[in-house]
């Protein structure tokens, strides 16, 4: 019976150590990340600064925490966030997939590979998904003044 419970016990500790590698794996990730934007790497110990300094980097007020904690909406923007972390660092949507199904090793690919700082990309994404739609010409101006009467012929 002890020899039971010692092989389960020792089961549920090593349960218990591989997401405390996989953590300690992401957060070195992180830190890297942080310092690559200028930005101190302490922050991803930190959890709600963790958050502000992501919001720092992309160039969106850090009042929009707030907005985090409205159950399914504050996934939605945090999935946006990240997007957006990844542009600001070159990368494109699928490494946002990425970054949310496997952080650890994601986290370090941005950390320690060879993406670079952009800078934030907020205001230039949605300038660049718009339409461009044909102006309408204008009708000439002229540097005379408005004349009373006909037309010159």
């Amino acid at each position: 019976m002890e020899g039971v419970i010692g092989g389960i016990l020792a089961f549920l500790g090593i349960l218990l150590i591989i997401p405390c590698i996989c953590y300690i794996v992401m957060i070195v990730g992180v830190w890297k990340t942080f310092t690559k934007a200028g930005k101190p790497g302490w922050a991803a110990i930190v959890p709600i600064y963790f958050n502000i300094v992501i919001l720092e980097i992309i160039g969106q007020p850090t009042t929009r925490f707030w907005w985090y904690l409205i159950p399914f909406y504050g996934l939605y923007l945090v999935i946006l966030d990240f997007n957006d972390l990844c542009k600001s660092f070159g990368k494109d949507s699928g490494f946002t997939v990425g970054l949310i199904l496997l952080p650890p090793v994601f986290w370090c690919i941005l950390g320690f590979g060879d993406a670079r700082y952009l800078g934030p990309t907020v205001g230039q994404q949605h300038a660049a998904s718009q339409p461009d739609f044909p102006q309408q010409q204008q009708p000439p101006q002229t540097d005379q003044p408005p004349q009373d009467g006909p037309p010159p012929a």
